[in-house]
């Protein structure tokens, strides 16, 4: 085997794997909300969970990018790690069709025929003003460039043949019994682990298999690794989130072993079980002895190819059936293995919702920026409340703890803008869909006011600080007055919460409340400035005390500002059309 036959075959490798990104990819965001919407009426029923986890996998063609969703959705709150199993449970069977359509589309039809003349409408479509038919352009081509990858593999691949001393270290390693079966299963899993797609791995596998370099029963030993395998992805993507992520990625890793454990115990009779549901087709029982694939595009070639996609159907299936009734076993089996960290409730300003690791699904990673916005409201209506209680402290000591809470939760929402914001940026660069990108667009200006928001509170702790070193001092009525700003303020708050809550579930409709909130905010800002004024004028006040109660009246009318600002962005973007 030439180097250059040697580059060729890694380069229809490249060209399969960039194809099945492609395509899962203009999939996402062909139905970028309809795919959210989907997720989003998620129940605790495991069946229903099995049949979302198959039908969204089946969709976008990756049981990966789904297992990453979905811990990055028990990250975010979404899913409950119940839920999520069952998930986990229909993503491994969904991952089967892709075995199914490379068996026969890339074998027995052999599309790649087609992929070529394909190309020129993938092209078409990928140049239309219109972002849907970009998106569709962008399937079309990977799907072509995936069968394309396909069938280079197949003619880079040497014909053992020809190369006698290959074929005859292959047998080797196939001639140690059960011991074959082990090494080939470990193969298998390492295979994944390096491509990080099992689908690749499967048709490598089917490839192998149907150029004659391994037995049937050594392929299906490959299967049950790559079953191994895939659970590292999960694993990879849970590894920087929170306990119930890790947890939601190590149920996959317990789904997945304790069928490869079932199905070496029972190999030779689940064997058995395929090779005749596949002499119902008509075809030659691949796990009979002596059967050999006698060359690609035979009978044997497709008896056997079917074989392996009918045992990786099987094992997946019957999987399922028989751990979708021990949910909460193997729910309280991850609880057992993978402890609650005794330090979690002292991290009160970490990132909650956007800490799961790499950015597969970006068109869905929306949602947990998104959740993440609405925590950064929450912590910040948080530091309202500290700034209400610094207006009216007279101890020294109490009013310098709570001026540094205020300086601290300005750095928090610096902090926490600049993670969104980098978490924005990459989903951007993974390839959004214009709806999304608008979505994105209006959740950095959000971000923005949240971060202003924090400065408001550290400003006016800084006014407090100066009327301090003044030796100024606020008497009941002026506190009575800033507290009845403050709560017209957090009224504000409270309606620019409903509404991020509201555009998060896809039912915003209007934003009345929000400007009935700025206007009580501003109408109150307009009598206090006046009837400050006239007790100025009427020498009741001292000039210098009334100058730090009347910036601080300016400063809360000021978040009021940009909390208005903020359910303005959500309507033009959010807003049920």
């Amino acid at each position: 085997m030439g180097i250059l036959q040697i580059f060729t075959l890694l380069g229809a490798l490249g060209m399969f794997l960039y194809g099945m990104n492609l395509m899962s990819s203009g999939l996402q965001k062909a139905s970028g909300d309809k795919l959210r919407s989907f997720l989003s009426a998620m129940t605790s029923n495991p069946l229903k969970g099995v049949l979302t986890g198959l039908g969204i996998t089946s969709l976008i063609q990756s049981s990966s990018a789904t297992t990453v969703m979905v811990v990055s959705f028990v990250n975010a709150g979404l899913l409950t790690l119940s839920q999520a199993i069952g998930v986990i449970m229909g993503a491994n069977i969904g991952t089967t069709v892709t075995a199914w359509l490379v068996a026969w589309l890339g074998f027995k039809a052999d599309i790649s025929i087609l992929a070529i003349p394909l190309m020129l409408f993938g092209f078409l479509f990928s140049n239309s003003k219109k972002n849907q038919r970009q998106n569709i352009g962008e399937l079309i081509v990977g799907f072509c460039l995936l069968f394309l990858g396909l069938s280079f593999m197949k003619e880079s691949v040497p014909d053992l043949n020809e190369t006698p001393q290959v074929l005859e270290f292959v047998k080797t390693w196939a001639s140690h019994g059960f011991g074959s079966v082990l090494i080939f299963l470990v193969f298998g899993t390492i295979l994944t682990l390096v491509l990080q797609s099992s689908s690749a791995t499967m048709a490598i596998t089917l490839i192998m298999l149907s150029m004659g370099w391994i037995p049937f029963h050594m392929a299906c030993a490959m299967v049950l690794g790559e079953n191994i395998g895939t659970t590292i992805t999960a694993n990879i993507a849970a590894s920087v989130g929170n306990t119930q992520a890790k947890r939601a990625a190590m149920s996959h890793t317990i789904f997945n072993v304790f069928g490869v454990i079932w199905a070496l115990i029972f190999f030779k009779p689940f064997l058995s079980l395929v090779g005749l549901i596949i002499e119902l087709f008509g075809l030659p029982n691949p796990a009979t002895e002596g059967f050999t694939v006698t060359g690609p595009n035979t009978e044997s070639s497709v008896a056997a190819l079917y074989g392996l996609s009918m045992l990786h159907t099987l094992f997946n299936t019957i999987n399922t059936f028989i751990l979708i009734w021990f949910t909460k076993v193997i729910e309280k089996c991850v609880v057992w293995i993978i402890k609650t960290p005794k330090n979690q409730d002292q991290e009160a300003f970490r990132l909650k919702y956007i800490s799961a690791g790499p950015i597969t699904t970006p068109e869905l990673a929306t949602e947990q920026a998104f959740n993440e916005i609405i925590h950064f409201a929450q912590i910040s209506r948080n530091g309202l409340k500290y700034a209400q209680s610094a207006i009216s402290e007279a101890n020294s000591d109490k009013f310098e703890e709570l001026r540094g809470k205020l300086v601290k939760y300005e750095e928090i929402s610096d902090r926490i803008e600049y993670e969104i914001a980098a978490f924005l940026n990459a989903v951007s660069a993974s390839g959004i869909s214009e709806d999304t990108s608008v979505k994105i667009k209006a959740m950095y200006k959000i971000i923005g006011e949240l971060e202003s928001l924090g400065d408001s509170g550290e400003a006016i702790s800084r006014i407090l600080s100066r009327r301090n070193i003044h030796k100024k001092t606020f008497d009941f009525e002026t506190i009575k007055k800033l507290d009845n700003m403050v709560e017209e303020v957090d009224r504000a708050y409270e309606a620019m919460i409903t509404n991020l809550t509201l555009a998060h579930k896809g039912s915003l409709v209007e934003i009345s409340n929000a400007y009935n909130a700025e206007d009580r905010i501003n109408s109150l800002r307009n009598l206090l400035r006046d009837t400050e004024i006239e007790d100025i004028e009427e020498n009741k006040k001292n000039y210098q005390t009334s100058v730090y109660y009347m910036d601080i009246v300016n400063e809360l009318e000021k978040m009021g500002d940009f909390i208005i600002n903020i359910s303005q962005n959500l309507e033009r973007a959010f807003t049920q059309k």
